[in-house]
């Protein structure tokens, strides 16, 4: 059987260092059976935000989705600083996502999709989850 960690190896994902709180909150909170992750950016491997600016104005469809992908790679890399590795995992249980778009854009769910793949890519069935996407 393939481990979670082998899987995203054969994927070409390389997690950055999970980064430090920058304010009064922590990365990640486990209660029981139960690790909740804070909010993520799509920060790429050198430390820069991959997109910025409104989706469909400043940033193409496609790079928005890839920028999702990379905020759900910050999100598994916190995992794996808190539990030592992805294999700890059981089920991803849920995704929210804050999507910067203008106000008659309408294809938000497109662009968490890049987050959502990843996470199925990488899990399989316990990949799936329910999700929240919301456009700001």
């Amino acid at each position: 059987m393939t481990t979670f960690e082998a899987r995203a190896f054969q994927l070409g994902i390389e997690f950055p260092a999970a980064p430090k709180a920058v304010a009064n909150y922590v990365p990640t909170y486990r209660t029981g059976n139960l690790l909740f992750v804070s909010g993520q950016l799509c920060m790429g491997s050198g430390g820069k935000l991959l997109a910025s600016g409104l989706v469909s104005v400043d940033v193409s469809i496609e790079d928005a989705t890839l920028a999702a992908r990379a905020s759900a790679i910050n999100v598994l890399s916190q995992i794996r600083a808190a539990l030592g590795s992805l294999d700890g995992i059981k089920q991803i249980v849920r995704l929210g996502g804050f999507i910067a778009a203008p106000a008659d854009f309408t294809d938000h769910a497109k662009i968490m999709n890049g987050a959502s793949d990843l996470m199925v890519e990488i899990f399989g069935e316990q990949g799936r989850h329910t999700r929240s996407t919301v456009g700001v």
